[in-house]
């Protein structure tokens, strides 16, 4: 079992969600957060004043998958996340140890 962390543009979301529908994956946590790579922000102007926003929105992805369904998942989020220009994200996969679905007592892919 993997744990995949996707990092996208907040405006793909929906693309995203729908891309990993059609491969069968059926379960994800979604947050909003922050953050930069080698984008490192851009400068916006309000009031005349111009400033620099650091930190930029982004929309963290994470979904536990069998191992099975990994390399379809992946290429999923890669196709509907890519624009093509700087700060289309990142996929982060890690394994999991372990996977309890707290109502039933399931375990390992059952669980998922």
């Amino acid at each position: 079992m993997k744990l995949i962390t996707a990092v996208i543009k907040p405006f793909l979301l929906d693309e995203v969600r729908e891309a990993l529908s059609a491969v069968g994956v059926n379960g994800m946590t979604v947050t909003e957060v922050k953050g930069f790579g080698r984008q490192k922000g851009h400068t916006e102007l309000y009031r005349g004043a111009e400033y620099v926003v650091d930190f930029l929105p982004k929309t963290k992805l994470e979904l536990a998958v069998n191992d099975d369904q990994l390399d379809a998942a992946i290429e999923a989020i890669q196709k509907a996340a890519c624009t093509g220009k700087i700060g289309d994200g990142k996929v982060f996969v890690s394994t999991l140890e372990q996977v309890i679905r707290i109502r039933t007592g399931e375990t390992g892919a059952q669980a998922i």
